[in-house]
Formats: structure tokens, sequence, C-alpha cells
């Protein structure tokens, strides 16, 4: 059974965590799924990790080619997942399941905090996510660090 990471972003941007917790779940042999709202934003994503450079390359691929099942690191607005992802990561308030949470490896919510409407959006998702029974931790930045602030065990 997995957990959900919320992460509360208000020291560093979106194309900056993200591919620091993509490292961090592939170093983990994860394949990971990278699920948004808007197909435009994906593709903006999709440049950004392109634009690493050469030493922190980090394959992925945009859903919609033939070879989304062969992707480490696949970003999609949809909610199946060709390349068997045993990580999710939510961005810009994609919706996930409690079942995704208790069959995944773990789940990540990446919600930009100076948005009122994302962060109402992550608590609402917490609540959801905890009174179905799954594990949830909540970090936040605020100190500039990563810092566990909430945890509910789950069931």
């Amino acid at each position: 059974m997995g957990a959900a990471y919320f992460y509360h972003l208000t020291q560093t941007s979106m194309d900056v965590t993200l591919p620091r917790l993509l490292e961090k779940a592939r170093g983990a042999g994860w394949a990971i799924v990278v699920r948004g709202v808007e197909a435009g934003r994906m593709e903006w994503l999709d440049q950004k990790l392109w634009l690493l450079g050469d030493e922190s390359f980090l394959a992925h691929g945009l859903a919609g080619g033939k070879h989304d099942a062969l992707q480490p690191v696949l970003l999609t607005t949809q909610t199946e997942t060709p390349n068997g992802a045993t990580c999710l990561m939510s961005v810009d308030g994609a919706n996930i399941s409690a079942d995704e949470v208790k069959t995944a490896e773990r789940v990540c919510v990446l919600f930009d905090g100076h948005d009122p409407d994302a962060v109402q959006q992550a608590r609402s998702q917490w609540k959801m996510l905890t009174d179905a029974g799954c594990a949830a931790q909540y970090w936040s930045e605020e100190t500039g660090n990563w810092q566990k602030k909430a945890e509910s065990g789950g069931s």
C-alpha cells in the first residue's frame, strides 16, 4: 500500500521541484506518470524537462506517442498508465483516487502555495484520501527546506 505525499510549493516553482522528485522516484526504480489537467501545460513541462541539460538528462515522453509503454516518465492528462507506472505525480490539481494511492508505490501531489484555488484543491484531495484510509504526508518548504508538517497513517 502506497502513500500520498503533498508538496506545498512556496519557495520553488513546479519546473524546479518536479525534476528533483522525478529523479528521486527514478532512483527508487519506479516508472512514473505525471498527470496534469491541460495538454498545453504538459507540453510546457515536457519542454522544461528536455532543457535540463546533458548532466541532468531525464528520459521522459509526452503521452500520445507510439512508445508510451516504454517511457520511464510519461506526461499526460489521462488517467491511464500505459507505462505501468508505480508512481503518480499530480500537478495543477489533477485528480487522483484513493485506489490509485492504495495500489501505487507513491503518489505525489504538487501544488502552488501562492494560488488559493490550488491550496483548496489540495486540502480537498487530502481529506478525500485520508477519509478513504490512505496514508498521507504533507510537506512544506516555507522555511526554505522541505519539512514534514503533517502525517496521516491510513488504515
